[in-house]
């Protein structure tokens, strides 16, 4: 993915109609589309197909079971034209390795989740985070996910990533995190959703985004 205004739009809506709406709206300002369940149930893996016409689409699909599974789900989204797709790593390295295979014969990215925005993801991920951070570059992971909610904890994956693998960031406005905090901490892009395709103005909102970052 090329690093070009460092933000990735969250586009957790439900229709066809308004998915496209805004994504052609903010596509100046984006680096590419995170698209999840939400609209992927609602309207079908199709969407992704026409998304990507607009801007680079990575699958929220949080992807967590056993290797098998994980490569099948992978080929279809890969099979659909997605250029990335998240996993969970708490499943263990053969099912992390079996999306990073499908990545690699695709030409895809992988992107592991860490640690999770929302409160409760200090729970049970802050204890297995780190590893988890170890195990995305062993296993040869494009990059990982972590919580522009906690920016020291961005800081801390960052060491143990190093450079060779990228951060995503959640967490930026509805969830209270500042794109500007955590590119600092090390951060490549932040993920912004509601305080986007919420607004009135979500190219407007997009850019104000940008600028923060000096993008």
């Amino acid at each position: 993915m090329e690093k070009k205004n460092r933000l990735i739009l969250a586009l957790d809506v439900t229709d066809r109609e308004h998915a496209l709406r805004i994504a052609n709206e903010v596509s100046d300002y984006v680096d590419s589309i995170k698209v999840g369940y939400p609209l992927v149930l609602g309207e079908g893996l199709g969407i992704v197909k026409e998304l990507v016409e607009i801007a680079p689409v990575i699958a929220d699909f949080k992807v967590a079971d056993i290797p098998n599974t994980d490569r099948l789900i992978c080929e279809h989204v890969f099979n659909a034209g997605a250029a990335g797709i998240i996993t969970h790593g708490f499943t263990g390295r053969d099912s992390l390795d079996s999306c990073v295979k499908v990545a690699n014969d695709f030409g895809t990215d992988v992107y592991v989740v860490t640690e999770m925005s929302h409160p409760g993801g200090v729970e049970f991920f802050r204890p297995v985070a780190e590893d988890i951070a170890k195990m995305a570059v062993e296993a040869g992971a494009s990059g990982v996910v972590a919580p522009a909610t906690r920016p020291e904890r961005v800081k801390d994956i960052r060491k143990i990533i190093g450079e060779e693998l990228s951060i995503i960031s959640p967490g930026v406005g509805a969830q209270g995190g500042s794109a500007a905090d955590v590119i600092r901490a090390g951060a490549d892009w932040v993920i912004v959703g509601r305080s986007i395709y919420n607004s009135d103005s979500p190219a407007e909102v997009a850019k104000k985004i940008c600028d923060e970052m000096n993008c």
